[in-house]
C-alpha cells in the first residue's frame, strides 16, 4: 500500500506490515486522531505545556519516562514486546525518539477526545497524521487480532458492536514519524476548569488554536455512589481534595502537583470523575440505562502516548 513518501524505513516496514494484513472500507478522512492527557503535570521537572512549547513536539513514553497508563516502555517490557508482534520487528532497535506515538481514533466524535481515561484534554492531530497511522482494536495491552491504517479500517464496526466499559470504547491509534507540534496539531481541546488559570496561559504560547470542551464535574456526593467503580479507597481520596464538594480535573491535577499523594491513587479518581462526571458531548462516557457495560479491571497497561505530556 502506497502511503505518504518520505517516511523513516522503520516507520514505512510498520505501517507496510499492519496494511498488509488487514481489509475494509477506508477510513473518513473527516475523523481525527486525537492524544488525550493531563494538562496541569509536570514532565522532567517542568510543567507539560511548557516542555512541548520548549521541544516543539509530543514525546513517547520511552523518551519521557511518564505515562497515564503503564510504565512498560522500557527494554524487555511489555510495550516493547507489544510493539514487535504488532509491527513485525520494525522498532525493535530504534531509538526512543523513533518509536510509533499512542493515541486514539475520535470515531465517535467525543468533545472530550478519543480516549479519555488518559485526561481531561486533548491535541487533536491534523488529517494528513491518518495516512502515517496504524490502529488497533481494543487497545493494544489486551494483545489484539485485529488491526487497520487508513486505507482498510475494519475496526469502527468491531468497536460499534462491541460491550467495553467507556473509558476501554477506543481505537487505540499509533502515530509513526513523530508529531510536531507546528505541522500536525490542528488545535489543543482543554477542560473549561482551566479557563483562567497558568494552564490557560501556557496553552496561548504554543503554535495552534486553544479550544474548549464544557467540562468535567462530580460532586462528592456522586462520586460515593459510584466508588465500587474503582474502590472505596478511592473516592475517600476524592473526596478529601474535593473542593466545596466538587471534584474537578484541575482540583485533581492541584492534588497531584502537591507531592502528598499517589500518581496511581489519583488516576484512580480521575477515572471515576472521566466515567461519570463526563459533559454533554462525551458519547461513551455516559452509557444508556437500557445497555449497562460491565466495570473493568483497574486499567489497561497501555497509553495512548506517554507524551511530553505524560498521556
Amino acid at each position: 500500500m502506497d502511503f505518504q513518501e518520505g517516511l523513516p524505513p522503520r516507520a514505512r516496514r510498520a505501517l507496510d506490515h499492519v496494511a498488509a494484513g488487514v481489509t475494509g472500507p477506508p477510513l473518513d478522512p473527516g475523523l481525527r486522531i486525537t492524544l488525550n492527557f493531563h494538562p496541569d503535570r509536570i514532565s522532567a521537572g517542568a510543567p507539560i505545556l511548557e516542555a512541548l512549547a520548549r521541544d516543539g513536539a509530543y514525546h513517547s513514553q520511552y523518551v519521557t519516562g511518564t505515562s497515564n497508563g503503564g510504565l512498560t516502555a522500557h527494554p524487555g517490557g511489555d510495550r516493547t514486546r507489544w510493539e514487535s508482534r504488532i509491527f513485525a520487528g520494525a522498532y525493535d532497535d530504534a531509538p526512543a525518539p523513533e518509536r510509533p506515538l499512542y493515541g486514539a481514533l475520535n470515531f465517535r466524535r467525543q468533545v472530550v477526545g478519543a480516549a479519555p481515561r488518559f485526561g481531561s484534554s486533548h491535541l487533536r492531530l491534523t488529517g494528513a497524521v491518518l495516512r502515517r497511522a496504524t490502529f488497533c482494536y481494543p487497545d493494544s495491552a489486551a494483545e489484539p487480532a485485529d488491526f487497520g491504517v487508513a486505507g482498510a479500517m475494519p475496526l469502527i464496526a468491531l468497536a460499534e458492536a462491541d460491550e467495553q466499559d467507556a473509558l476501554n470504547d477506543y481505537v487505540e491509534s499509533h502515530v509513526h514519524a513523530g508529531v510536531l507540534l507546528a505541522r500536525d496539531v490542528e488545535a489543543l481541546v482543554l477542560d473549561a476548569g482551566y479557563r483562567g488559570t497558568d494552564v490557560e496561559t501556557a496553552a496561548r504560547r504554543l503554535p495552534f488554536p486553544v479550544e474548549w470542551h464544557p467540562g468535567y464535574r462530580l460532586t462528592v456526593t456522586a462520586l460515593r455512589r459510584h466508588a465500587d467503580y474503582r474502590g472505596p479507597r478511592y473516592a475517600d481520596l476524592g473526596a478529601r481534595i474535593a473542593e466545596r464538594g466538587l471534584l474537578t480535573p484541575r482540583v485533581i491535577g492541584d492534588a497531584a502537583r502537591t507531592g502528598r499523594h499517589e500518581l496511581q491513587h489519583l488516576k484512580m479518581v480521575w477515572h471515576t470523575l472521566a466515567r461519570f462526571g463526563a459533559p454533554e458531548g462525551a458519547g461513551t462516557a455516559r452509557v444508556p440505562a437500557a445497555r449497562p457495560r460491565p466495570t473493568p479491571s483497574p486499567a489497561p497497561c497501555s497509553a495512548p502516548g506517554a507524551a511530553t505530556p505524560p498521556a
